[in-house]
């Protein structure tokens, strides 16, 4: 699709000066690197494992189709958004009209904030899950009811579903953000079967590519028989592009237009679209980069072992380990050694979240972890 939208250094030259040009092209095969890209020193010197990021960053052919796509700038991404679509149609086996593209899955779930929560539509969410949805549900006026894991960290979807009476939007986070946990598909087939099809279930799937279990399924092939049913998807986590903002949902049409009607123009940047298709097409990326996920979190859970920490089983690029105290010292202690490690999550004051980065970022994070617990116990 590329090939005739390269642009050629000279050109790219006159367009933004030769000096810029060449330092922007030379530098782009870095970004594929694990300290890409980096705006500066101070920032060098952290280790970033806060925010469940992919230290890889994007394909080669993503990063290609970025390079090709300098001279589109100028264009509206339609025509891109468009093939995005289609291509991720033919992904899930699809009708294109079932795709809603959205500005990261973020924007996905504040649509559906926006579209099926009010005053009178309640939002029913797990606790803790990641939480963005909740505050697009209270900029909508609409009660949020929280609801407790279970205590092997599984979505409590028959309270769920009790809670939902019948209306709102339930949103269940499958793996779950900050756990890593997974809910068993028996268990959210069960649930989609018993739900009111007066409620709207959004199941988030953004870590979906991590997970290796046989308890586990994608819900994307029940939305055919499931109306009000949404799954949401990014390229923000094993494609690395979290910078870039593209995700998008699958749904049936009628969700889809009313959730369009709250939709910015063009939401996803031409540039995003470029990526995410060529993300897409290629065939290596999606299993390389969980390997390379598993490896790591593997040879860091074989650390913890040793040092006597437990965790929650992980099926996702960031894992929670239990510190049997209260964690903000903990956070503080690490970020005075230069690592950056997730916020507290209150219902779960004891847990440590920590993204999985690089072999060095974690042998780095190893280190200071050991070292904070040793002096705070």
């Amino acid at each position: 699709m590329m090939t005739n939208l390269t642009i050629s250094r000279r050109r790219f030259s006159q367009l933004i000066g030769v000096g810029a040009a060449y330092a922007a092209l030379e530098s782009l095969p870095l970004v594929n690197s694990a300290y890409a890209a980096k705006p500066s020193a101070t920032i060098d010197s952290v280790v970033r494992l806060s925010s469940n990021e992919n230290p890889y960053g994007p394909s080669a052919a993503a990063l290609k189709a970025m390079t090709d796509g300098f001279s589109l700038l100028w264009r509206y991404p339609d025509e891109y958004a468009d093939m995005l679509a289609d291509e991720l149609a033919r992904l899930h086996s699809v009708p294109v009209d079932q795709i809603l593209l959205g500005n990261g899955s973020g924007e996905i779930l504040k649509l559906c904030a926006a579209a099926f929560t009010s005053r009178d539509k309640k939002l029913v969410m797990a606790n803790p899950t990641f939480e963005a949805i909740s505050r697009h549900a209270g900029a909508a006026n609409a009660e949020v009811a929280k609801i407790d894991l279970t205590s092997d960290y599984r979505h409590d979807l028959p309270r769920m579903v009790a809670a939902a009476n019948g209306g709102g939007l339930v949103y269940v986070c499958n793996p779950n953000n900050p756990t890593a946990s997974i809910t068993p598909k028996q268990e959210i087939f069960d649930f989609l079967s018993k739900v009111s099809p007066a409620t709207i279930v959004l199941v988030d799937e953004a870590y979906h590519h991590y997970v290796d279990s046989n308890n586990y399924e994608s819900v994307v092939g029940l939305v055919k028989d499931h109306p009000n049913l949404v799954v949401a998807r990014t390229f923000s986590k094993i494609y690395g592009m979290a910078g870039l903002r593209c995700g998008y949902c699958v749904t049936q049409r009628a969700n889809i237009g009313i959730m369009r009607a709250h939709q910015t123009w063009d939401s996803v940047n031409i540039m995003a679209a470029v990526a995410a298709l060529a993300s897409v097409k290629d065939p290596n990326h999606v299993a390389s980069g969980r390997k390379l996920n598993d490896d790591v979190r593997k040879s860091v859970c074989t650390e913890l072992d040793k040092a006597g920490f437990s965790y929650i089983p992980s099926h996702a690029n960031f894992m929670m380990i239990d510190v049997r105290r209260e964690v903000r010292p903990i956070i503080s202690a690490l970020r005075a050694r230069g690592v950056e490690v997730g916020r507290p999550f209150p219902p779960l004051p004891n847990f440590l979240r920590v993204t999985i980065g690089t072999s060095a970022q974690m042998r780095s994070f190893l280190t200071a972890f050991k070292e904070v617990m040793a002096q705070s116990g």
